[in-house]
């Protein structure tokens, strides 16, 4: 029993072994002859969307400090 249960085992991994090895293949995704994707390029919105959260976040802080300073003296 002890050799039956060693048999069934090997066959197992190498049985989960070729399947490893091979099912990339079959998908297609071990073939490297396609052409690689174009490299992202930026076309200025990002970079004018960040100066606009920058000088928001840069508005909301001197709001908030000119309020705390404000509010002891409005009591």
């Amino acid at each position: 029993m002890a050799i039956n249960c060693k048999v069934s085992f090997g066959v197992f991994a190498t049985f989960a072994l070729v399947v490893a090895i091979f099912m990339p293949l079959v998908q297609g995704q071990g073939h490297d002859g396609l052409a690689p994707a174009p490299a992202p390029t930026s076309d200025g919105t990002a970079i004018d969307q960040g100066i606009a959260y920058g000088l928001m976040m840069l508005a909301l802080a001197l709001t908030y400090l000119i309020h705390t300073f404000d509010a002891p003296f409005s009591i």
